[in-house]
């Protein structure tokens, strides 16, 4: 079966691609992330997965745009609905690019981060499958994780600390005022 397989990130693309190689299936990367911010952070992700893709065999489609402007047009940013917006939005181009490119089902790493909502991100898969008229290959990868990270770091790649959204990137790092300043002293206020 032809799989293509949305990627965010290369920690999180090897284990997947391992195993859907491994039940013999050809399998096509797809990195398509308009949520990441800020640039420079979309930027090093792709060159983590250019530098992978130059030590595994692995074929990478790549959208390059910086999307900053269609996530915030197209997700709701003000309520509580913005990861399932934004699981749509890149499961969605993923869908159609997967029906345009004539594989049989699409997948998503997504579906292997603790941090993300894992039957949201089915239930979206699911519908932008059906509406794209292609298959969403549900795959469980959160016990693949650990070991996918652990290669990433062997093998020296970027590994971010937090999902890509400017949301995320707040939620992440608005607990760590105390840790921006390390000079002599007191943090003075």
């Amino acid at each position: 079966m032809r799989v293509l397989l949305h990627v965010c990130c290369a920690g999180c693309t090897i284990a997947p691609h391992e195993a859907l190689t491994g039940e013999g299936h050809e399998v096509v990367a797809f990195f398509y992330n308009p949520n990441i911010h800020p640039f420079i952070e979309l930027r090093r992700r792709m060159k983590a997965q250019r530098v992978l893709q130059e030590r595994v065999p692995l074929r990478v489609i790549y959208e390059e745009e910086y999307g900053l402007r269609r996530f915030l047009e197209q997700v709701d940013w003000r309520g509580e609905g913005r990861c399932g917006d934004c699981y749509a939005l890149r499961l969605g181009r993923t869908a159609r690019l997967a029906a345009e490119g004539g594989f049989d089902a699409f997948t998503t790493t997504l579906l292997g981060s603790p941090q993300q909502d894992h039957d949201l991100v089915r239930r979206v898969g699911e519908r932008c499958g059906a509406g794209g008229g292609v298959e969403f290959l549900y795959r469980n990868w959160r016990p693949l994780a650990a070991e996918g990270h652990e290669r990433a770091g062997t093998m020296r790649l970027y590994r971010q600390n937090y999902c890509g959204c400017v949301f995320s990137e707040w939620e992440r790092f608005r607990d760590t005022t105390r840790h921006v300043y390390r000079g002599p002293g007191p943090l003075q206020e």
